[in-house]
């Protein structure tokens, strides 16, 4: 679903990637991990074409970028920043917005529209505050209406920028849930971490960066096994280059450039 080659991004003329070569496979739930400055968030915004690249090559579910225009196969959930950002909109009206890419200009929500936008609020279980205005959540309940507003867009591949950043255990462990129903629909996943906490047990791939480059690209790790790949240390530190040359993803608003 995404093939990247040889990849580079530079901002004002500093490198910031280098070198990254990386594939994801249909139905793979991929965690991109690192220290805080190693460039992961950069590197997803580079994969879903929200930073442009300076070298390398990119291609999106077989496509090259310049010819991929398809954007609502693709989710984005980009690090909270406050859900409502100052607007007096419902949790229903945020996730409703996640359906503009399926709706012609000025038309009106149809039966499709509202049943997917029903089911993406069931799905991160905030259905019973739909109606509520979205200033009135909390930090976590509003990262969940993010994920609902791209999930109502019905993606096929999924990009979650530290989705668990400053969001309290209870809030992690419905994310967690949430993410494990859509794994199991078959839904592939990148998601930016700088620790697992309850997602753990869902990953399929680690992904480890340092210093704008992989470090490792392997089976899943632990937080410590992840700290001495960030150092260096790490005795099984391999990077793989035996995924097939193809990716799913899902990006329903071209957004978060704000923070790496």
């Amino acid at each position: 679903m995404v093939e990247l080659s040889n990849g580079a991004v530079a901002i004002t003329g500093r490198p910031i990637l280098r070198g990254i070569d990386l594939t994801v496979r249909s139905g793979e739930f991929v965690a991109l991990m690192g220290a805080n400055g190693s460039g992961k968030s950069t590197l997803v915004r580079a994969l879903t074409g929200l930073r442009p690249l300076a070298s390398g090559s990119l291609s999106l579910f077989g496509t090259p970028l310049a010819d991929f225009h398809d954007w609502r196969r693709i989710g984005f959930v980009p690090q909270r920043g406050g859900a409502g950002s100052g607007v007096p909109a419902s949790v229903w009206e945020v996730v409703a917005s996640g359906r503009l890419t399926h709706r012609r200009l000025m038309r009106p929500l149809g039966r499709r529209d509202r049943a997917a936008i029903s089911e993406a609020l069931e799905v991160v279980g905030l259905a019973h505050r739909a109606r509520e205005g979205v200033s009135t959540l909390s930090g976590g309940q509003q990262q969940r209406v993010l994920i609902a507003r791209a999930l109502a867009g019905e993606p096929e591949l999924f990009f979650l920028d530290e989705p668990t950043a400053g969001v309290d255990l209870p809030n992690q462990q419905v994310l967690a849930d949430s993410l494990e129903t859509l794994s199991e629909r078959g839904s592939t996943i990148v998601l930016v971490a700088h620790e697992l906490g309850p997602m753990a047990p869902l990953i399929d791939r680690a992904v480890v960066m340092r210093d704008g480059r992989v470090a490792y690209d392997g089976p899943p790790l632990t937080s410590h096994e992840v700290y001495e790949t960030d150092h260096g240390h790490h005795h099984a530190v391999h990077v793989r280059h035996d995924h097939a040359p193809h990716v799913s993803s899902p990006l329903d608003s071209r957004e978060g450039m704000a923070h790496e």
